[in-house]
């Protein structure tokens, strides 16, 4: 039986709606659930294998898209969110009671600050951008996943049309290297 990557892969890509202004998120508790308002759509949405990043229940991936951190606020119940790991470069805030992550943030000096981490699925909205590519492929493996089933992820990914890296896509890295880069003082050549 082929692994569970993610439902939102297992079951087929929805495609999303270029056009789609946003929405809210919501935690997994019953009632009194935390809700985060988001005033647009994701960008960079990909399935993620890192250990950090929250999964639902028996998924390989978690799928995390970011969004400009002004475009983001906390509309209900923001006492229940608290920080996971306060040692990560992503400070993921999560409900306390149900455990699930809506946003995370970076807070130092790094590329990707002033983007925040956000799982679309938390919606029920519709139109949010779908996955463009699998990033940190490899990572499962440090979490238990057999070595020998990582050709069967891989060409699944494949066949849902999705790249695969064991880091972020090119164009993010690129974005990686110019900051540090630029950081460094580095000049660069006129093509």
């Amino acid at each position: 039986m082929a692994p569970s990557i993610h439902p939102f892969i297992d079951n087929g890509i929805a495609r999303g709606d270029p056009n789609f202004a946003g929405g809210s998120l919501h935690c997994h508790c019953p009632s009194n659930q935390v809700v985060v308002a988001l005033k647009s759509n994701v960008a960079h949405n990909h399935a993620c294998g890192c250990s950090k990043c929250w999964k639902p229940s028996g998924a390989l991936f978690s799928i995390v898209g970011v969004i400009p951190r002004e475009n983001l606020s906390v509309q209900a119940n923001e006492s229940k969110l608290a920080i996971v790991d306060s040692s990560a470069v992503i400070q993921r805030y999560a409900c306390r009671d149900c455990g699930v992550h809506l946003f995370g943030r970076i807070e130092k000096d790094h590329p990707f600050r002033g983007l925040d981490f956000v799982h679309a699925e938390l919606s029920d909205q519709k139109g949010w951008q779908e996955p463009q590519f699998a990033g940190f492929v490899s990572s499962i493996i440090e979490q238990g996943f057999n070595p020998k089933g990582m050709d069967e992820v891989r060409a699944k990914f494949k066949s849902a049309g999705l790249e695969s890296y064991d880091a972020l896509s090119p164009p993010l890295m690129d974005l990686i290297a110019t900051f540090t880069a630029q950081k460094a003082g580095v000049k660069f050549a006129n093509l």
